[in-house]
């Protein structure tokens, strides 16, 4: 941390300086970000209290949703404060806080969702081998497996990030604090550290990515292969929400990352940004239980049973 004594605030980019639009975004962000929670924490809740929901599918979607909430918790609040206070700072410590936390659950994010690919690989291509290989052992080390890569590649990008000194001020163009937009503000030269680790998480995403696609082009055709269509049908009713959350993550992820210099601008950063920090954790728990008899059931008995209580 050897730029903390000349830096002790960030200034984070506004979504308008508008009183009245800055008002309506908290209000936009208020109701997304409890949504957020409604939807997970209704998932997370129905799967650890229905028993049927106590497979390997379900706890790893249960720590999907676990996920969700931190990662949107992460970002959401910060902004909605700002907006509503019409503020822009952020602490120092704060802001290395949020490029931790959202490196750490992203990250864990997208292994977890390469785990949840190898589940639906072994449930329908070796579905007999499906409690050996997928035992409740072997689920909790997959599910750590996950949670720990994010931490670690989190630690590195943070630590690293926070090492290089800052010469280009203090105000980050994005409204939270984003690793790309903190390294504009450092020296050129001390950066390059950032950029291999950058090169060494892509390569680690691209492994993911592969592994995911290839476990897809086996369960297409396993799928495929099955005679009745309404065990085709039951097969795809269990995978498409699970590619539908990847497709959502990987494209919002690589037009942030990756989108062209010549296009960008902060307007365009700033939607792009939402688009993959906010909407995903939102629409994950309606995607998941759009197609899912099963969650669907659990979250009926659910809700029937607070109704009662209440009664």
């Amino acid at each position: 941390m050897s730029n903390g004594s000349s830096v002790t605030e960030f200034l984070l980019l506004a979504f308008t300086d508008t009183r009245e639009l800055q008002l309506l975004h908290f209000w936009l962000l208020l109701g997304i970000y409890l949504a957020a929670l409604l939807g997970n924490g209704l998932i997370i809740t129905a799967i650890a209290c229905d028993q049927h929901l106590h497979t390997p599918m379900y706890f790893f979607l249960l720590n999907l949703s676990l996920l969700d909430l931190g990662s949107i918790s992460t970002t959401v609040p910060k902004a909605m404060t700002n907006s509503l206070w019409d503020t822009r700072a952020i602490s120092y410590l704060g802001c290395a806080a949020q490029v931790f936390l959202f490196f750490f659950l992203v990250g864990a994010e997208f292994s977890l969702l390469t785990v949840m690919a190898y589940d639906r690989y072994v449930a329908i291509c070796k579905p007999l081998h499906y409690g050996t290989l997928l035992g409740s052992r072997a689920c909790v080390h997959m599910a750590a497996a996950a949670w720990g890569s994010g931490f670690l590649n989190s630690l590195l990008h943070t630590a690293n990030t926070f090492s290089i000194p800052l010469c280009q001020g203090n105000a980050v163009n994005q409204f939270f604090c984003e690793v790309p937009q903190v390294l504009k503000l450092s020296c050129s030269d001390s950066s390059l550290r950032e950029v291999g680790l950058l090169a060494f998480s892509l390569c680690l995403v691209f492994g993911c990515f592969v592994f995911i696609v290839l476990s897809y082009v086996q369960i297409f055709r396993a799928v495929l292969r099955i005679a009745s269509e309404q065990g085709r049908h039951k097969a795809f009713s269990t995978c498409l929400p699970h590619l539908a959350v990847v497709s959502l993550f990987i494209s919002t992820g690589i037009f942030a990352y990756l989108k062209p210099p010549s296009i960008s601008s902060p307007s365009l950063d700033l939607v792009v940004a939402v688009l993959y920090s906010v909407v995903p954790p939102a629409v994950n728990p309606l995607i998941y239980s759009m197609r899912n008899q099963e969650l669907k059931d659990a979250l009926k008995k659910l809700l029937q049973s607070v109704v009662f209580q209440q009664l």
